[in-house]
């Protein structure tokens, strides 16, 4: 083996372990959110933590990490917490919310906490698409004010954190040059 292979080889395993404790970081937001009751009138409303965590991956890594973290996430979350109907719920509104998320990152470049209520509001329209679907009525969708009220106020609550959180261990990160 070179030179050459065996650092790109230790590149991907120090990338990976760092992708591991953001899974890991991401399931634990998962589990400590679901002991807090959180309720303002819409079933299954959470606070989102878990995306403090996908948010640090998208700015850090980029968007294909931050999608399969995000993806095992929820499969791994639901299966361990939740069942199948859960596990759907969130599956869509972690791809709508992700590829909302990355697409206004990408193309308009603005401050971590307009990407994160972009991801709170459309985790919540993903969510709620897929409640139209499963339910095969629309009028779930009275729910879409109280939905992008909560998105809005967590979306931004969890970028403010996640920005500061940014600031402290993307230097730490980002000087090991193996990355």
């Amino acid at each position: 083996m070179t030179d050459k292979t065996q650092k790109n080889r230790k590149m991907s395993t120090r990338k990976l372990a760092f992708l591991g404790l953001f899974l890991a970081f991401a399931m634990i937001l998962s589990y400590v959110e679901s002991l807090i009751p959180f309720y303002f009138g819409v079933p299954g409303m959470k606070l989102g933590l878990p995306n403090a965590a996908i948010l640090m991956v998208l700015y850090i890594f980029g968007p294909m990490e931050a999608l399969i973290v995000n993806i095992i996430r929820v499969i791994l979350t639901g299966l361990m917490f939740t069942n199948i109907f859960s596990i759907m719920f969130s599956l869509f509104g972690a791809i709508f919310s992700f590829l909302g998320m990355w697409l206004i990152k990408k193309f308009f470049k603005p401050s971590i906490q307009v990407v994160s209520v972009f991801g709170g509001l459309l985790h919540n329209i993903g969510q709620l698409s897929c409640a139209i679907l499963i339910v095969k009525n629309y009028l779930v969708g009275y729910y879409l004010p109280v939905l992008l009220i909560a998105g809005f106020l967590t979306g931004l609550l969890i970028g403010i954190i996640s920005a500061e959180v940014l600031k402290r261990i993307k230097p730490i990160i980002k000087n090991n040059n193996d990355i």
